[in-house]
Formats: structure tokens, sequence, C-alpha cells
């Protein structure tokens, strides 16, 4: 279990969708997208100040399909942005003068999104 120790202020989530929400291009078969493990339960974590936004290599194309299957799942998202390269995703951000890094990480393995446990500290 990976536990990650955040601020109490609202966060934004840049979620990958297929290999961490949906199984690896579930989309292209004939079965659909199909949920992975853990992904619920993250997501019961996430507070509604959150903004989710979802990142995917899948084209435009699949725009209608993909969020059927997330409403379907009730993952709460704000955003979707598609076609993206698939290359790494790099994000950079500031550190608060108060020591407060401001950008997590997480790898895991294609289609098993280990459980994380969001522990929200006041004191951060």
């Amino acid at each position: 279990m990976k536990k990650l120790i955040m601020s109490a202020l609202p966060k934004t989530w840049l979620i990958d969708i297929d290999g961490v929400v949906f199984e690896h291009n579930g989309h292209l078969k004939l079965s659909g997208d199909i949920l992975n493990k853990n992904v619920k339960e993250l997501f019961l974590q996430i507070s509604d100040e959150d903004v989710v936004i979802f990142l995917t290599s899948r084209g435009i194309e699949y725009k209608e399909e993909t969020i059927c299957a997330l409403k379907k799942n009730c993952l709460k998202f704000d955003q979707i942005i598609f076609a993206l390269p698939k290359g790494e995703r790099v994000l950079v951000n500031d550190i608060k003068p108060d020591g407060l890094k401001t950008a997590i990480a997480i790898n895991t393995k294609r289609n098993e999104l280990n459980q994380i446990l969001v522990i929200r500290d006041e004191g951060l």
C-alpha cells in the first residue's frame, strides 16, 4: 500500500486512463473498458473540492465512449485531455515558501493500481 501524506488544501489529480483506471487498450476490445482493481477505493478518497484531470493517448474519436465508461463507473472528473503522446508525462511545479512540495508522482505497473491511502495532514 502506498501512503500519501498531503496537505488539507484542494488538489489537482492528473490520472492516466489506460493501464491505470481501465485495463490497457480495453477501449479497443469488444468487451469495452474494464475497471482496474483499487480504482474505486482511490476515488472515494478524492475530495469534492479536488480537480480530476484524466490524461490519455486515446484519440478524440474515443471521447464519447470514454466519458460514458467513466460515468458508468461513477468516476468524478473535471476534464479529459485526449491524444497525448505515448511517452513520459512530466509534471514541473514549485515548492511553496512554507516548504510544501506541490508535485507528487506515482508510477504503477500497467493494469495493477496498488492501494493508495490518502492522509490529509492539517499541519502541512
